[in-house]
């Protein structure tokens, strides 16, 4: 046997032995603002990927426990890449170019006290189904806005369309609420995870720091997520960490934090093609009569945010993208700030949905707003354009509920 054929065969056998003995239950890559992260889940020992046909081990980034009895292992990608595959699942790499990014959040199925979703139902929890049109899209980039685990609570004994779920902040309701569902999207591209409310220290915050935060460590909680910055060729991607920004008040301490995460970003702002990527929406709103369910029935804009942001032209940022509002809807300032675009329609409940492209003008902290609405489940795919950016929102299934239009501040919206 040649010296070449030897080299081939031990790495097949030592891929083989690697992913045999890991036994990978999801694998993925997240942007770190560093790196390109691959990331992993297993069984009993992180695997060995293969990266342009040359071994890649992961390390562990956190043991198995009594909640979580699984690993998470992870390995920087090394540059340039092309080739990925771990376990015999191909992961797609980040491209040179950036021209199509799919956009989902608040994508888990809502098991807390008495607001009930019934998470065995397709059509009331449709996130598999969005998982699997979305990988369909070929997307060089995918962003989740925030709030993947939401099985807080157990299911009602009179609900059988819950019957088995798992609750808490522990690997099976991560794993049905997430990992699951999401595993035909894990590998279609990178991932750019943003931190919601439903991650925080208390809620999911111990599967969030253990899995997806950005971290090369996962933190110990209490813990913030350090803000950080993906930049694709000329567009920076600023990802800020509201999990603990409060709606409705501007308490001092949260307002400096944030305050905090704004300025680290301010040398980069200088580009004017700037997006931030934080969970809670700077100028949030639901509709009167929308039945919006949450944690109150009426979503205010954010507080703290806006607190942090005064005497900030944020010239740099041409939009703010979240989710948190468990709708579609994108607000447009005529230039004055930012638009404002939330694509919080991934999976949790809403009740009284409205059909079709709500078009309203409203007044949001003292700016006024036009805005597009569209209390439908379902995912963003964004199309670059030489201009900007082309949007579609689509159904689980794939058809068009609306179509957007995104240069520089201005978005705009409406029926296909």
């Amino acid at each position: 046997m040649t010296g070449s054929k030897l080299g081939a065969c031990l790495l097949a056998a030592l891929l083989a032995f690697g992913s045999a003995r890991a036994g990978t239950l999801s694998a993925w890559i997240e942007l770190t603002g560093a790196a390109q992260s691959l990331r992993a889940i297993a069984t009993d020992a992180c695997p060995t990927a293969e990266a342009d046909g040359k071994p890649l081990p992961l390390s562990q980034r956190s043991a198995a426990d009594q909640g979580f009895p699984v690993l998470s292992c992870q390995a920087v990608v090394p540059k340039g890449t092309h080739a990925l595959t771990i376990d015999g699942q191909a992961l797609k790499t980040l491209p040179d170019k950036i021209d199509r990014i799919v956009v989902l959040g608040d994508t888990g199925c809502r098991l807390k006290g008495k607001f009930v979703q019934d998470c065995n139902n397709p059509a009331d929890w449709p996130f598999a189904a969005i998982a699997t049109q979305a990988a369909t899209e070929q997307p060089d980039l995918i962003i989740h806005v925030g709030d993947y685990y939401y099985r807080e609570t157990p299911c009602p004994s009179d609900r059988p369309g819950c019957a088995g779920s798992p609750y808490g902040d522990a690997w099976p309701a991560w794993d049905a609420d997430f990992f699951t569902p999401a595993k035909p999207l894990l590998g279609a591209a990178p991932w750019i995870m943003v931190r919601g409310n439903h991650e925080q220290c208390g809620r999911g915050g111990l599967g969030w720091f253990r899995f997806l935060d950005a971290g090369v460590e996962p933190s110990t909680c209490p813990a913030e997520e350090t803000p950080f910055v993906v930049t694709l060729g000329e567009q920076h991607l600023f990802v800020l960490d509201s999990a603990d920004t409060e709606d409705g008040s501007a308490p001092a301490e949260k307002v400096a934090l944030f305050h905090g995460e704004l300025q680290a970003i301010q040398p980069l702002d200088e580009s004017g093609s700037g997006w931030i990527l934080t969970h809670r929406p700077f100028w949030g709103f639901t509709p009167a009569g929308s039945g919006e369910i949450g944690e109150s029935d009426e979503m205010p804009t954010n507080r703290t945010e806006q607190e942090a942001a005064k005497g900030d032209a944020l010239g740099g940022v041409q939009m703010i993208l979240s989710g948190h509002v468990h709708m579609f809807s994108a607000s447009d300032f005529d230039g004055a700030r930012p638009a404002q675009l939330i694509v919080g329609n991934g999976g949790d409940t809403r009740d009284g949905a409205l059909p079709g492209v709500q078009a309203r003008k409203v007044k949001i902290a003292g700016f006024a707003a036009s805005t597009a609405v569209v209390e439908q489940f379902g995912y963003l795919v964004l199309d670059r354009q030489a201009e900007g950016w082309d949007g579609a929102l689509k159904r689980p299934d794939g058809s068009v509920m609306a179509r957007c239009t995104i240069r520089g501040r201005s978005l705009k919206c409406a029926g296909p």
